[in-house]
């Protein structure tokens, strides 16, 4: 990512931001999950080779979590960014398990102004999320608010 501040203006239909490498470890599904989603299959290697997971697994929220983090990392962090109104798709399409390595893509589906609030404009995407197999783990999608740049230097 560069020092850029990505405005409203920036995105564009299509536009992909890599996400990721992530690998993930049994001690953060395990760290995660008894803060979180203290389940047996997520808290233990046994439990969840036991489940019908095949492994110790990371929670979805989790898997959410490291979906957030990587678009952070990718993108949000250098961003006009003024959060999201909601997340309206999120499925867990695999078991993330403990060794896995992650990666995957955001794209812009659409981006257009809000009527609503001049100098904020909202832009939707589409999130993949691959473990090292090639397998979708995780697909969302949701609209992200972002200030325009005529907003730069004025209070929000």
């Amino acid at each position: 990512m560069s020092d850029q501040i990505l405005a409203f203006e920036d995105f564009h239909p299509d536009q992909v931001f890599a996400l990721g490498p992530k690998t993930v470890t049994a001690e953060e599904i395990i760290e995660f999950a008894r803060e979180f989603d203290p389940q047996p299959m997520h808290l233990d290697e046994t439990a969840g080779r036991d489940s019908i997971l095949g492994g110790l697994a990371a929670s979805g929220w989790h898997t959410s979590a490291m979906l957030m983090r990587m678009m952070t990392d990718s993108f949000l962090i250098n961003s006009l960014s003024q959060g999201a109104p909601g997340v309206d798709v999120m499925e867990w399409r695999k078991p993330v398990l403990a060794g896995d390595t992650l990666a995957g893509r955001s794209t812009v589906v659409e981006a257009r102004p809000l009527r609503s609030r001049p100098g904020i404009g909202i832009v939707r995407f589409r999130h993949e999320i691959e473990n090292q197999k090639g397998q979708i783990v995780c697909f969302s999608e949701n609209s992200i608010m972002f200030s325009t740049r005529q907003t730069l230097g004025k209070a929000l």
